[in-house]
């Protein structure tokens, strides 16, 4: 299982679109080159250190990485650290995201959701 923090307009337009292609914040996938995924572990620190500026509700997707027409790598994606994280490269199918999580503001913290 995999896990992305979307916005709340990015998830109801992949609804409409049938598929997930917004990569991080203000960036969509054709931008990036990917979608920014994170382990179970990884993903609060994620919501707490990059979406702490967001105000409004965010959705967190649970991916089910069997279920991806699109193929995952587990890059490095901080070079300070050395850390790697899992990018999805292209669409996350709808199908694919097996729950969601409302977390509600404010993002610029980490603990139980």
């Amino acid at each position: 299982m995999i896990y992305h923090l979307a916005q709340q307009s990015g998830w109801e337009q992949a609804q409409r679109d049938g598929a997930y292609t917004q990569s991080t914040i203000g960036r969509s996938l054709d931008d990036e080159g990917f979608v920014h995924a994170s382990s179970a572990q990884q993903w609060p620190v994620v919501r707490s250190r990059f979406y702490a500026a967001i105000a409004e509700p965010l959705v967190l997707l649970h991916i089910d990485e069997s279920r991806l027409s699109s193929p995952v790598v587990v890059e490095v994606g901080d070079p300070a650290t050395g850390e790697e994280f899992p990018h999805v490269y292209g669409p996350i199918d709808l199908a694919a995201v097996v729950a969601t999580t409302r977390l509600d503001p404010p993002h610029g913290r980490t603990g139980p959701v």
